[in-house]
């Protein structure tokens, strides 16, 4: 009985991890495909969390935007980077400013603390 239970979850792990991987890239490719790049008309440099500072946590963080047609950043989502770093790079990037463009796009925006910020 034991062994059958295993088998089972076996099988169900591998259904579960094939259905993982056929999921489809999100909207941000099929956007970027179709507009180009939204210009940067002002940048706020993130401040270097004090806590980030103390453990010399370095590191990339990833953000992608969602910026209206006005060029103002609507809506955040982290991609990747340190959890220690990723509030910093969002609170920055809540403040740029895009140029106008006809309708809302999505860009996505690197941020690196290499640790001299």
């Amino acid at each position: 009985m034991n062994g059958k239970k295993r088998l089972l979850g076996f099988g169900l792990a591998m259904i579960l991890g094939a259905s993982l991987a056929a999921v489809p890239q999100g909207s941000a490719q099929e956007n970027s495909a179709d507009t180009a790049k939204r210009k940067v008309k002002t940048k706020t440099l993130p401040d270097y969390p004090e806590l980030a500072r103390q453990m010399n946590a370095t590191g990339k963080v990833k953000i992608e935007a969602t910026i209206s047609a006005d060029g103002k950043v609507t809506n955040t989502k982290v991609i990747g980077g340190s959890p220690l770093l990723v509030g910093a790079a969002q609170d920055a990037l809540k403040k740029w400013r895009f140029e106008p463009a006809a309708k809302e796009s999505i860009e996505v925006i690197e941020f690196d603390f290499s640790g001299h910020n």
